[in-house]
């Protein structure tokens, strides 16, 4: 597990990402050989091609284009665990985005335009490079050397949180070697994974090649061992507290083992004010692009929504929030329901929901009712990426009931977050509670790497669907 800009990324998926780039830049190269490989001066055809810009400038377009389009759809996150149809779909669509983005990039500047035969030529052997590296991946993923081997020191209920997790842990680079009773607690886990201490912690861990030492005890006055845990870190064996190990694990910050004073005195939960003015600007730049590259859709979906209603019912559908601090604001959307959709109180929207109308369905499937969001953005009164605002009326239910939900007020709302591109909708106070522990995530490891991570993961949301009602 790399630590990127306070982002955990499972090391696997950086080697994969890495070598699927060169694989990308490489293929440019190969394109041309088997474009010209009848010719009779192949160095010549390479020459050729670099008169107007160098060929490495052509063949890195290409490949960053194509990477992140890859990563837009999500080929680059651990959360999509597909099969071999469900990859061979995201690889297809990541090559469409793609092919549709390096075009219009060539049309900008034309200066990098690789030749029709040379560009189908590379697109045909990246997508070949691009299959035969996810299937020796696919192969290589649960060999050792990517996992991380994991005793945790406590058997009790902290434990079983640990061994709850086994999941998370696989698609994240780790495996759960074994349990220590070390609190001599009720045993709570599987006792068929239970490990002795015959002399000493430290040849525990060398004996079972153990990467880290997860401290998982349900009370550290009893038992703690202080001596045996200080010679495993002088031999350079990892020491962990039980939120950071589920922090790295889950993905998320697990609510059940959040103490406030963990808020406080771990390493995050705080920004600086260069980091917010840049973000700022991000904000800005960003709203007003899409924006204006979105402008004929709006301008679309505003006819349709009056047609349909032959301009009886607003176009706009405004709704209270509650933002930074718990401030209020009108959160603008297209309207997907009619106007009586509320007329028995407030409610989650569900699946298949007969408020929607034929239109709001399409406009919540592809996320176009969100763009007006983009106005509340650059008032400032949301960013873009953040967590999503809620309503006084349930947000007053979720303080009551669910713990730390009020940490979500320290950071502006967003249109997207890590919660949406990791969890599904949720219409229940556990799914609230579920996706509070990645908005938690986000807020105490926020960076400008976050975000873009997030906004590239985002499309793949658009793309296929996932969690709109």
């Amino acid at each position: 597990m790399l630590r990127l800009f306070s982002h955990y990324i499972p090391t696997s998926i950086v080697l994969l990402m890495l070598v699927e780039l060169v694989v990308l830049f490489s293929s440019v190269y190969i394109g041309v050989y088997v474009r010209f490989y009848d010719s009779t001066n192949l160095a010549h055809e390479y020459q050729l091609l670099a008169l107007q810009a160098p060929l490495e400038l052509k063949a890195g377009v290409f490949a960053v284009i194509m990477w992140l389009s890859m990563t837009a759809t999500g080929l680059h996150s651990r959360t999509n665990v597909d099969d071999f149809s469900g990859m061979m779909i995201r690889i297809f669509i990541s090559f469409l985005l793609g092919l549709g983005v390096i075009v219009l990039s060539y049309y900008i500047y034309p200066k990098i335009f690789l030749g029709r035969g040379v560009f189908a030529s590379s697109l045909l052997v990246a997508l070949l490079g691009v299959l035969i590296t996810r299937t020796i991946f696919q192969n290589l993923d649960n060999h050792k050397i990517f996992k991380r081997r994991l005793l945790v020191m406590g058997a009790g209920i902290k434990g079983q949180l640990i061994e709850s997790k086994q999941a998370f842990s696989t698609k994240r680079g780790y495996e759960i070697i074994g349990f220590v009773d070390i609190d001599q607690n009720e045993v709570q886990v599987d006792k068929s994974s239970l490990l002795e201490i015959e002399s000493t912690l430290l040849d525990l861990c060398l004996d079972n090649d153990i990467d880290e030492v997860v401290l998982a005890m349900d009370d550290r006055r009893v038992g703690f061992p202080l001596t045996g845990l200080l010679e495993c870190k002088m031999k350079g064996i990892i020491v962990r507290d039980i939120l950071d190990a589920l922090e790295r694990i889950t993905g998320h910050i697990e609510l059940d083992a959040l103490h406030p004073s963990a808020v406080i005195f771990s390493d995050g939960f705080t920004k600086a004010v260069s980091v917010s003015y840049a973000k700022r600007t991000f904000d800005i730049t960003a709203s007003l692009l899409i924006l204006t590259v979105a402008s004929p859709i709006i301008i679309l979906t505003m006819l349709a929504i009056w047609l349909s209603t032959l301009g009886r019912d607003p176009v706009f559908y405004r709704q209270v929030r509650l933002g930074l601090c718990d401030a209020p604001f009108e959160v603008m959307k297209f309207r997907s329901m009619g106007t009586d959709a509320e007329k028995n109180g407030a409610q989650f929207a569900s699946k298949q929901d007969a408020r929607v109308t034929r239109i709001g369905a399409f406009i919540r499937k592809t996320r176009i009712d969100e763009l007006p969001q983009l106005l509340n953005v650059l008032k400032g009164d949301m960013s873009f990426i953040g967590p999503r605002p809620e309503r006084p009326q349930f947000v007053l239910g979720f303080e009551q009931n669910i713990p730390h939900y009020s940490l979500r007020h320290t950071v502006k709302p967003g249109i997207t977050g890590w919660a949406q591109i990791c969890y599904p909708y949720g219409e229940t106070e556990e799914d609230t509670k579920n996706k509070l522990q990645y908005d938690l995530y986000y807020i105490k490891n926020y960076s400008l790497f976050l975000d873009m991570t997030i906004l590239f993961q985002t499309v793949q949301v658009v793309l296929f669907g996932q969690g709109a009602r």
